[in-house]
């Protein structure tokens, strides 16, 4: 029964009794299901363009994995394309409905959409996860990915996002979006609300740092497994930190050969469900880190030393496999770290 119908019966069964003690106690009840019902409903918020009906269209797999910054028109119209002009979905925690305005602009889909959740309840929706299966693209937007990993971990959401990629639907993240696709995730569950970024100068001293927060298995994507993903990778001088993040993954046993697909700020990477990726944008473009052995010393308050570290820096234009994992058109060079200094084998001895 709708709310208000709720609501006026309680009042007249109130207006009825005698008691103007009952009659209060009633009318805070009513006050309060009125309260409870308005919060239930509002718990997500929904912004859509375009038509108003889902249709049914065959997409293409593949994953825009970008590195955060200001958005590539390429990259979304690449994910458009693999949606074969279908429903858009913009997924997030925070923030408005900007997207919409902006994708539909690039691309000629049967509609845009905005879903925002903000809270943990959000997730568990019915309509939420239905919204999201029923999307044919789904893009993760910025943020903070701790707001992703506590809200929408073991809910629906997660499910319906891993049921979309199951068969076969085109995913893409930006910035927090993107630190959420990869199989090994820097969840950033002990950072301050915008306090400063985890630095590689707070990690490389100390690899069990508090603030070292790394969760796996939150998103399956095919392609994905054994990686880690970061954004904004040159700009904010994150490779120390990235090479800690390898080291625990080896050193806390959860992978003895993990990857790392590392992207800066203005780049993207499009990945084909053949695995075969192309890198666009502005930016420096995306580095691919491979460790060749495990951390000689991975422990609490020591500076880590960690060898051998295989990396492949591709620029705008050039390509990677993820499958055999090699490129073209990029640089290979190796980098190590001796009780918490990277040094690399690059001529000028630079690391990026």
């Amino acid at each position: 029964m709708p709310c208000l119908q709720l609501a006026q019966l309680a009042y007249t069964f109130a207006f009825m009794q005698t008691a103007s003690r009952h009659r209060s106690l009633l009318a805070v009840l009513i006050l309060l299901a009125i309260a409870f019902n308005t919060a239930q409903a509002a718990s997500y918020r929904y912004f859509r363009v375009g038509n108003k009906v889902d249709v049914q269209t065959k997409a293409s797999a593949g994953i825009a994995l970008m590195g955060g910054g200001k958005d590539l028109d390429a990259a979304f119209e690449w994910l458009c394309n693999q949606g074969n002009h279908g429903d858009f979905l913009v997924l997030r925690a925070t923030g408005n409905d900007d997207y919409n305005s902006y994708i539909n602009g690039l691309c000629k889909m049967n509609s845009v959409a905005t879903l925002i959740l903000s809270d943990r309840q959000s997730a568990q929706d019915p309509r939420v996860a239905e919204i999201i299966r029923n999307a044919t693209v789904v893009f993760i937007a910025g943020g903070d990915q701790s707001n992703y990993i506590r809200g929408w971990q073991d809910t629906p959401v997660q499910d319906a996002l891993n049921a979309n990629v199951a068969l076969g639907k085109p995913i893409g993240g930006t910035s927090a979006g993107l630190a959420v696709l990869g199989e090994f995730v820097y969840a950033s569950l002990e950072d301050q609300p915008d306090g400063p970024d985890l630095a590689s100068t707070d990690v490389l001293p100390n690899p069990y740092f508090d603030r070292v927060t790394l969760v796996r298995n939150f998103l399956k994507v095919p392609g994905l497994n054994n990686l880690l993903t970061d954004s904004h990778f040159a700009k904010r001088d994150r490779m120390g930190r990235s090479l800690v993040f390898l080291a625990r993954i080896m050193q806390d046993g959860w992978s003895l050969h993990p990857r790392e697909v590392a992207i800066d700020e203005k780049s993207a990477v499009l990945v084909d469900a053949d695995g075969q990726a192309t890198v666009v944008g502005s930016g420096k473009g995306a580095y691919f880190l491979h460790p060749t052995e495990p951390p000689e010393t991975c422990k609490e308050s020591t500076p880590l030393t960690f060898k051998n570290i295989d990396v492949y820096r591709v620029s705008t234009g050039g390509h990677f496999d993820f499958l055999s994992w090699k490129g073209d058109g990029g640089v290979a060079y190796r980098l190590s770290v001796d009780a918490g200094k990277i040094h690399s084998t690059q001529p000028n001895g630079s690391v990026y």
